[in-house]
């Protein structure tokens, strides 16, 4: 088996490994590896697997964020690698009324999940996906708790107080401006709870990895 160029490049030029060095792997779909390096050329590195492995399930539930990103690439950048370290399985981009930002460069922040992934020791990628707008990501039928976390007035719960151990569970995260008036009314009546994530006005990107935070701990509980 032959290791993707960016990997190899690590291992060769980095870490200074040579054939027979052990070296533990993932796909990133569940599994660890235990390999021994092959074969070394150039930029090339081969690796011979000796045994797979799954991580057991670090917590319960499938955790989804689906937040507008901030118009500073590296609060963004921030919350993808600490929100993976936590433990996430989803993140979704919003485009709302009232984002800062259009566009976001997905490859960069998939690097960035690798990247938080392996050094947090996890073997699960979660689910990068990029911009979509949040008229059109209100209309997918998504089987889950769903919950909406706004800066308006009116009856909310906090989230930590109302989030089931176990459950699949969707977080929306609102732009610096927070969701207009007609976003947080689309929302309820598409079946979102409105939550408070405490007493704090939080930035977008804080805000988006308590709402990670409550829902992993509340998963962890279960396994």
């Amino acid at each position: 088996m032959e290791l993707p160029a960016e990997e190899a490049g690590h291992c060769v030029r980095v870490l200074r490994m040579k054939e027979g060095d052990r070296i533990k792997l993932t796909d990133g779909k569940g599994f660890f590896y235990d390999a021994v390096i092959s074969a070394v050329s150039g930029k090339r590195c081969m690796v011979h697997i000796v045994e797979k492995e799954i991580q057991k399930p670090l917590w319960s539930g499938h955790i989804h964020i689906a937040v507008a990103p901030t118009k500073l690439m590296e609060r963004n950048e921030w919350f993808v690698e600490k929100a993976v370290e936590i433990g996430v399985d989803e993140i979704t981009f919003l485009k709302t009324d009232h984002s800062e930002r259009d566009a976001i460069k997905m490859e960069r922040m998939e690097k960035i999940a690798i990247s938080a992934m392996k050094q947090s020791q996890k073997a699960q990628l979660p689910v990068m996906n990029g911009m979509i707008s949040f008229r059109n990501f209100l209309e997918r039928d998504i089987k889950c708790d769903r919950f909406i976390a706004h800066c308006e007035s009116g009856d909310k719960v906090n989230l930590r107080d109302v989030v089931v151990s176990g459950h699949n569970a969707l977080v929306l995260i609102g732009p610096e401006g927070d969701f207009s008036s007609s976003e947080i009314e689309m929302a309820l009546k598409a079946g979102y709870r409105p939550v408070s994530l405490g007493p704090s006005r939080l930035r977008t990107e804080t805000a988006a990895l308590v709402a990670v935070h409550i829902l992993n701990m509340a998963g962890q509980s279960r396994v």
